[in-house]
């Protein structure tokens, strides 16, 4: 039970803050819905192009958190914040060149995106307010990396309510020009989460030039081999976070082909179980820490078992998530569908996809701890291979060439999960994660 307590008290800070993240996204899209389905189809276009682009800078968290992680285990106390200072030369050097060039190229990728001129229009200006918040995310990412790897998980919950309080008033006032405010339309929720995420920065920046000093925050560059080694930890996560986001850009245009209402049932389907398997997030990002730590302090054994105790830990919160889905999806569905044929269509997909997560624990969580250990190169090479060359092209074969539809993918799905689970399984077991150097 001390072993759950502390892989409770490092998670459920990340779940908090990732779950006022949806919820957030859920408050925008009420906030710009009320401008109509155009507006409403753009800013969501854009998002997901922002989420694209984000997703390149994203190994940087786990670069900068597997590193601190193992000096704290080593208790290195001045090194722990030389891959922090690494990172934010990295994020400095990366984001830039990429924003400009995404500000440039803003309506040819929303083109690419959607092809119905008024969407687009949105979605471009929408993208352009966000893409000037690239640097800020990717300053973010270094940050929280680093209190993540000393096990200061609630920093990042109480950061993140503050920015997301000014996100909601900053949105509101400039998508409806509240306050004196200028009226910016769907453009202003774009501008608004901008602006919280400059304060955000403002706040990690602060708290670590008070707080983290002493291991060496902005007292030194950051020798060569540290900035190679943050580098080489976060291309594969982040390669791996591009390549996952496209697949799901994929698996939207395989269920184009079978009809629209597979479109609309498979969007709620995907975002319900994004949002139910946040507990396995939590857990297997405090895994990281864990096995990170212990691998620092030469106690190989140790690590194995934090890996397993938080797989344990993510069945039981999953399998208690997904019992409404298994029991009565009717009723879940008809929250968010009034047309009994798209209840019907879903029923079948939202079982699925209640054993689908529990079944998928494994792989959240150990996936996650592999990165603690630097596995990274692992941990993408598993994750693309299973998603691009096995669930895509049997998604397609069953669902389009067979029309098996809807449930045929979900079927598919279901065993590309369990697939994916026993591969991270046998991975964590093999332990050859044990020896690697960070």
């Amino acid at each position: 039970m001390p072993r759950f307590a502390m892989l409770l008290r490092l998670a459920l800070p990340i779940m908090g803050g990732m779950l006022s993240q949806s919820l957030l996204n859920l408050i925008d899209a009420a906030l710009v819905g009320a401008l109509g389905d155009t507006a409403l189809a753009g800013v969501g276009i854009g998002g997901y192009g922002m989420f694209m682009v984000t997703a390149l800078l994203f190994g940087l968290s786990s670069g900068v958190q597997s590193q601190t992680a193992r000096r704290h285990g080593e208790r290195l106390t001045m090194q722990r914040a030389e891959a922090l200072n690494a990172g934010l030369i990295i994020a400095l050097c990366l984001a830039i060149p990429l924003s400009l060039a995404g500000f440039w190229q803003a309506p040819r990728l929303m083109a690419w995106l959607n092809d119905t001129p008024a969407i687009r229009e949105i979605a471009t200006s929408y993208f352009r307010w966000r893409i000037v918040g690239l640097l800020p995310v990717a300053l973010i990412f270094c940050f929280r990396g680093y209190w993540y790897g000393i096990q200061r998980t609630d920093v990042y919950l109480r950061i993140m309510l503050v920015t997301q309080v000014v996100n909601v008033a900053a949105s509101a006032g400039l998508i409806y020009g509240w306050a004196g405010l200028p009226r910016l339309g769907p453009s202003g929720a774009g501008a608004g989460t901008t602006l919280s995420l400059l304060l955000g920065v403002i706040l990690w920046a602060l708290l670590s030039v008070r707080q983290a000093r002493a291991s060496g925050f902005l007292a030194r560059c950051p020798s060569l081999l540290v900035g190679l080694n943050t580098l080489r930890l976060a291309a594969p996560h982040s390669l791996q976070q591009f390549c996952f986001a496209a697949g799901y850009a994929m698996l939207f245009w395989i269920l184009g082909h079978i009809g629209g209402a597979s479109v609309a049932v498979g969007h709620v389907l995907v975002n319900l179980s994004l949002l139910m398997i946040l507990p396995g997030v939590g857990l297997g990002l405090a895994a990281m820490s864990l096995v990170g730590q212990s691998l620092g302090q030469a106690s190989p054994e140790e690590a194995h078992r934090w890996g397993w105790d938080a797989v344990r830990l993510a069945w039981l919160c999953l399998a208690l998530l997904a019992l409404p889905m298994l029991v009565a999806p009717e009723l879940l569905l008809g929250l968010f569908f009034h047309d009994d044929r798209l209840v019907a269509l879903g029923s079948l997909p939202l079982r699925l996809t209640a054993i689908m997560i529990v079944l998928d624990a494994a792989a959240i969580v150990l996936a996650q701890a592999l990165l603690g250990a630097g596995a990274h190169r692992t941990v993408m090479k598993t994750t693309l291979l299973l998603q691009w060359l096995v669930f895509l092209p049997l998604a397609w074969w069953i669902a389009v060439t067979l029309d098996y539809g809807l449930a045929g993918i979900w079927w598919v799905q279901l065993g590309y999960r369990c697939a994916n689970s026993l591969c991270f399984v046998a991975i964590w077991q093999r332990r050859r994660w044990q020896s690697l150097a960070v």
